[in-house]
Parts: C-alpha cells; structure tokens; sequence
C-alpha cells in the first residue's frame, strides 16, 4: 500500500491536539491525542518522549504568540513590560493551560531561549545576578495571575449584608469589563517601579 502524500503524524498536529484538548476539557492524556489524531497510541511516541514531551509541545505552542523581540528593546523597563503585555495576552488565549505548563518544568528550547533573553536584558540594565530569577519569576506570576484572571467571571466577589465595606469598595471600583485589565495595571506598575528601585541600588544594596 502506498504511503500517504501528507504524513499523519508529527509534532505539530500532536501538539495542536493536545493543545485543543486542554483548551475544550483542561487535560489531556496520550490515548485521547492518539483517538482525536485517528492513530494507535504507540504511535505518537516515535515523536514525543511521552507525555512530558507532549506537555513540552503545547508550551512551544501557546508561548509562539509571545513577542521575544520586545525583549531586544530599550530602556530596559520598557521592553519587560512589552513582553510582559505580550506573554499575558499568548496565555491568555489558553487559560487552562496554564495550571499544567506551571507545574511542569521547562524544556522546550524556544521558550528557555526567551529567557535566556531576559536574562540577558537584566544584567545589560546592571541587575545583579542573583536577583534576576526572582525578578522573572515574580513578573510570571503577576503575568499567568492575570491571564487567568481574563477567564474569569466579571463579578468575582457576592457581598452579603455581612460585607458593607467589602460592598461600597466593589460599588466604587465595579466588578464589570475591565476588572482584570485594571487589576492588571496596578501589578504591573507596582513590579516595575519596585525593579526601578532595586536596579538603582544593585551596586550598593
């Protein structure tokens, strides 16, 4: 029997289908991609070392829609906080990927190559070494919080007779659209004032 012109598998349409797995139900196993692919499960693993390297696919996947260029920018605070908008709004098209791709560790080389950039913006901004990871990771936090905070509901809180404070200060900052993007702004300012001041003492602190 002849070989298909277009190969049934590879790692994209692997990825892709893990991908719209996570995205319709917030998981995925191998078997399911196997079925959703119309293969037998050993299959996949002639491309993927299992499920971790399927993991490792979606995160290539969802962090494609990042901007890494921004972080070729200067000053140093505005490309951080160009590639910080960016990565919110790639993961944010993917909110339950989110849980899974920060309780895996990361492998992917086009990901780790975005922060190998990052890194390297820090230290060209003169941050010291050791506060640079805590600094990303801080910033990641602040970045998929808010991602996830995008897919959730516009009223997040339900004040009871119980909560008269908790009720004016929702009637004066309103639970409606825009909620997550103004939650959103204060974060990211308060991170990057607070690394403005950290890089100003790096040499003496």
């Amino acid at each position: 029997m002849a070989r298909p012109r277009t190969p049934l598998l590879d790692r994209e349409r692997i990825g892709a289908a893990a991908l719209q797995l996570l995205a319709e139900q917030g998981e995925f196993s191998v078997p399911q991609i196997a079925r959703a692919l119309g293969v037998q499960t050993g299959s996949l693993y002639h491309h993927v070392d299992g499920r971790a390297g399927v993991v490792e696919l979606v995160r290539e996947r969802v962090c494609a829609g990042i901007d890494g260029g921004a972080l070729a920018g200067e000053p140093w605070d505005g490309a951080l906080e160009a590639w910080a908008r960016s990565y919110r709004a790639a993961f944010a098209a993917y909110p339950r990927a989110i849980p899974l791709l920060m309780t895996t560790p990361v492998r992917a080389p086009a990901v780790l190559a975005q922060y190998e950039q990052a890194v390297a913006l820090l230290l060209r901004a003169g941050f010291r070494v050791e506060r640079v990871m805590p600094l990303l990771t801080g910033l990641e936090n602040l970045v998929l919080g808010s991602a996830l905070d995008l897919a959730a509901p516009e009223a997040m809180w339900e004040p009871t007779a119980q909560t008269p404070l908790l009720a004016t200060a929702l009637a004066a900052a309103g639970q409606g659209p825009g909620r997550a993007e103004a939650a959103f702004e204060v974060g990211l300012a308060a991170f990057l004032s607070y690394a403005r001041s950290l890089r100003d003492g790096a040499d003496t602190a």
